[in-house]
C-alpha cells in the first residue's frame, strides 16, 4: 500500500472518529423538555415493595454500556426508515406482539450483523485480491443497509403471506357463519361458534372482535376496528356487509354467502392474474434453455452426416 493510500486511510478514518464524538456529544445535551420531565411526571403512588422485581442478565456492565448506542442507533433508523405510525400498523397487520421500538433495535441488530459480514467480506477480497480501501469500505456500508432493510423486507413478506392466508380462509369462515345464523344464532352467537369451532389467522382476529363485542363496544364499531386492523378489502367489504346486515335487520345468512362467492370470484380472478403474468416468465426456461437443446438434436445429426459426406 501507498504511502498517500495510507495517509488517506488514516484522514478518513480520523475524520469518522470526529463525527462521531461530535454526533455523541450534540446528542448528550439536555433539552428543555427533558429538563422538565421529572417535575410535570405524575409520582408513583404504588409502595415500592408491591413493584414486580427487576430481572437482570449475568451482563450487566455490558448492556449499561451498550445500552446508548443502541439508542442512539435505533434512533437513526427511527430517523431514516419507515415512519412510526405507517410501521406500527404494518406490524399489526402481520400479527406481531413487538413494538416498534423493539422492532427498530431488531434492525440495528440484523445490520450489525451486516456490518460484520461485510467486513468478514472485506477482509477476505483484501487478502486474497487486494483492492481499493474506498471500495471496501463503501462494501462494508452496503452490507450493513442491506441487512437494515432485510429486516424490513422479512416485515413485508410475513404481511403479504399473512392477508393471503386470512383471504384463503375468508370464504370458509363466512360459509359457517351463515349456517350457524341460518340455524338461529345471533350474530354474537355465530362469531362465538365459529371462533370456538376453526383455527387460524382470520379466527384469531374474529376472537379479537369478539372480545371488544364482549367489553361493550357494538359489534358494528368492532367490526369496522377489523377492517382498520387488517387492511384488506375483501375483509373490510365483509365487515361492512355484516355491519349492515346487523344495524337493518337484513337477512344475514344471505349477506354471508354472497359475500363469500364474492371473496370466491375475487381469488379466482387475482389467480387469473397472477397466470397471465407467470406465462411471460414461463417463456424464459423455453426459449433460452429448451429450445436451443432441441435445436442442437435436431441439426446435430444432419450436421454430422454432412461432415462424413464431405
Amino acid at each position: 500500500m501507498s504511502p498517500g493510500m495510507i495517509g488517506a486511510l488514516v484522514g478518513l478514518l480520523g475524520g469518522l472518529g470526529l463525527t462521531i464524538v461530535v454526533l455523541r456529544l450534540r446528542s448528550r445535551r439536555i433539552s428543555l423538555d427533558q429538563r422538565l420531565a421529572p417535575y410535570l411526571r405524575p409520582q408513583a403512588t404504588a409502595s415500592g415493595l408491591l413493584r414486580a422485581p427487576s430481572v437482570r442478565g449475568p451482563f450487566v456492565t455490558v448492556e449499561r454500556l451498550v445500552a446508548p448506542v443502541m439508542t442512539d442507533a435505533v434512533r437513526l433508523v427511527t430517523r431514516l426508515g419507515s415512519p412510526t405510525a405507517d410501521l406500527r400498523r404494518r406490524l399489526s397487520r402481520a400479527g406481531r406482539t413487538e413494538t416498534v421500538e423493539q422492532f427498530r433495535a431488531g434492525q440495528v441488530v440484523w445490520g450489525v450483523l451486516g456490518l460484520a459480514a461485510g467486513l468478514a467480506l472485506a477482509l477476505l477480497l483484501a487478502a486474497t485480491r487486494g483492492g481499493a480501501v474506498i471500495a471496501l469500505v463503501v462494501l462494508v456500508a452496503i452490507c450493513g443497509l442491506v441487512g437494515v432493510l432485510a429486516r424490513d423486507w422479512t416485515l413485508t413478506r410475513e404481511l403479504h403471506a399473512r392477508e393471503s392466508r386470512m383471504l384463503t380462509e375468508l370464504p370458509t369462515i363466512a360459509e359457517l357463519l351463515a349456517l350457524a345464523v341460518g340455524a338461529g344464532e345471533g350474530a354474537v352467537g355465530a362469531l362465538e361458534r365459529v371462533v370456538r369451532s376453526t383455527h387460524g389467522e382470520l379466527t384469531a382476529e374474529l376472537a379479537r372482535t369478539l372480545s371488544d363485542a364482549r367489553a361493550g363496544a357494538p359489534l358494528t364499531v368492532a367490526l369496522d376496528n377489523l377492517a382498520d386492523r387488517t387492511g384488506l378489502p375483501a375483509l373490510a367489504r365483509f365487515a361492512e356487509g355484516v355491519a349492515v346486515a346487523v344495524e337493518r335487520g337484513t337477512p344475514l345468512a344471505d349477506v354471508l354467502r354472497a359475500q363469500a362467492q364474492d371473496v370466491r370470484e375475487e381469488g379466482r380472478r387475482a389467480l387469473m392474474e397472477t397466470g397471465g403474468r407467470k406465462e411471460v416468465l414461463m417463456m424464459v426456461p423455453v426459449v433460452f434453455l429448451i429450445l436451443p437443446v432441441t435445436v442442437v438434436f435436431a441439426v446435430f445429426p444432419s450436421m454430422v452426416v454432412l461432415r462424413v459426406g464431405l
